[in-house]
């Protein structure tokens, strides 16, 4: 299974740049892509999405001279199709460059292309690793970008700071209630109004997956799972995690939210489900594959 933000195959990824040629170049202002694109329209799947442009395409250059004087940091991320990439990060209410117009990335999914979308996500995470490691975090030295890999280190102590990445847990709980296949669904305070999605937290240290997806749903909901099951994993650039998601059996305890992370949780029958996430994300995969897979089960018993 392919999910969006997932590395298309024909990306070489690497650090240094050989001859300067006509480059793709992700350029960003906060979390906005600077994109061709054409008029707005609505309504978009993604309740965090008003409107999403009719079409988007990268800008292609040959050098950075165009981006302008807000230019902050550029990276070179490596060859899509033989083709250079690059990642830019513009300062904060900066212009976007001539020909192209700021969108948020959410809004850009199934509009720009494919792979272009998925190196989006991860020239996002490296302009904001980059930018939040100027300074060594032991002595405070100005670091440096090294040159054979991927990361800063600081020329007076030689600490080196790797790309960062926060794994977190995704699960989804399901039981059989009365002869209805049912799920556990949550809503964060931050969820758009009438959304619910699976249960999610980050790993801790010394925890493994498993005692994550355990402890998480306890915390949250109040209930003990069993069975647990992978279903597939997604880099989540919002900013720098790794979603790694996994099917649970409830065995036991009722519901109790937590106070301050979840606002509501339900059992809700497979075939009655609320307002779910966007199908950028692999909660909404996990819902609908869980989903179908409960149905099916219970025709073949009917």
């Amino acid at each position: 299974m392919e999910l969006p933000f997932s590395s298309p195959p024909r990306y070489e990824p690497a650090v240094n740049c050989g001859a300067p040629g006509e480059a793709h170049w992700f350029v960003f202002r906060g979390d906005d892509l600077a994109v061709e694109m054409g008029p707005l329209h609505a309504p978009s799947d993604d309740p965090r999405v008003k409107a999403r442009p009719a079409w988007a395409r990268l800008p292609l250059q040959k050098n950075h001279n165009w981006l302008g004087s807000s230019t902050l940091r550029t990276l070179y991320l490596g060859c899509l199709d033989g083709r250079q990439c690059w990642a830019a990060e513009l300062a904060d209410g900066a212009a976007a460059p001539a020909g192209t117009a700021w969108a948020g990335l959410r809004a850009l999914y199934s509009v720009l292309e494919d792979a272009h979308f998925a190196l989006a996500g991860r020239a996002l995470q490296l302009v904001a690793w980059d930018r939040t490691h100027q300074y060594c975090g032991r002595c405070g030295t100005p670091t440096e970008a090294k040159r054979e890999e991927r990361a800063r280190i600081c020329p007076k102590c030689k600490l080196t700071a790797y790309p960062r990445l926060a794994p977190a847990v995704m699960a989804l709980v399901h039981r059989e209630n009365g002869g209805k296949r049912e799920l556990l669904l949550g809503r964060s305070p931050h969820f758009p109004a009438g959304m619910y999605s699976a249960l999610a937290g980050f790993v801790e240290p010394g925890e493994s997956l498993e005692q994550c997806l355990e402890r998480e749903v306890h915390e949250e909901v109040g209930v003990r799972v069993a069975n647990i099951r992978y279903f597939a994993s997604q880099p989540w650039p919002f900013p720098h995690s790794l979603m790694i998601a996994f099917v649970a059996e409830w065995s036991g305890g009722e519901i109790a939210p937590q106070a301050g992370e979840i606002e509501d949780a339900k059992w809700f029958d497979v075939l009655q489900l609320p307002k779910l996430p966007s199908r950028i994300s692999i909660a909404r995969r996990l819902i609908d594959a869980v989903c179908q897979e409960l149905v099916e089960r219970s025709n073949e018993q009917n």
